[in-house]
């Protein structure tokens, strides 16, 4: 990656217009435009990206080559944004990574989802609607499709479509066996016992 503003060859193509905000610690990449209004906070790191009117993006956050933020997008700590377009209004908070992707307009991505893009051979693409409420700790697996308006549950791997306004949860069902910690305490301490002999 070529240093912006160094060197005799250097290459100042990042556009920054009025009244955006960027904060200390910020590294600008080859190919960004920043529009008014915007809001980077510190420590980013951003290239070949759009950031949109109004949005705020970090700490932290890394936006990659293709991330394309229309207006009022939050991409907050630690997400990862690569070849995806969130449109106006979606809120990935924390601790995601979104690639090969669209989300559509006002949806929220919990915090720990990812999409699974890669399957060692081919990148795939996940399609994500209007208004989907994606829960935390969520696995997307792609290719696949997420319905406008639909809600998927915290904790689930999604590897089929999601209908419209469709619940969907892909998790195994919770197991509670009464005391069963108990014994499993006793029996790792008598084997620990049993070493020190």
């Amino acid at each position: 990656m070529e240093r912006i503003g160094s060197g005799p060859n250097r290459r100042c193509d990042t556009v920054i217009e009025p009244e955006a905000s960027i904060g200390p610690y910020v590294v600008f990449g080859p190919g960004v435009t920043v529009k008014t209004g915007a809001t980077i906070l510190p420590f980013c790191h951003i290239e070949g990206a759009t950031i949109g009117q109004g949005c705020t993006v970090g700490p932290f956050a890394r936006l990659r080559p293709g991330a394309a933020l229309e207006s009022q997008v939050h991409v907050g700590n630690f997400v990862e944004v690569k070849n995806a377009r969130l449109e106006n209004g979606v809120k990935a908070n924390h601790l995601t990574y979104i690639g090969d992707a669209r989300v559509g307009e006002g949806s929220n991505i919990g915090a720990g989802t990812i999409t699974c893009n890669y399957d060692g051979e081919g990148k795939y693409f996940t399609d994500i609607g209007a208004r989907v409420f994606i829960g935390s700790d969520s696995t997307l697996v792609a290719p696949v499709k997420i319905g406008d308006g639909a809600y998927v549950g915290a904790g689930s791997t999604i590897t089929g479509d999601v209908e419209p306004d469709a619940l969907a949860l892909g998790r195994a069902r919770q197991m509670n066996k009464s005391g069963r910690a108990a014994e499993i305490r006793a029996r790792n301490k008598a084997r620990k016992e049993q070493r020190k002999t």
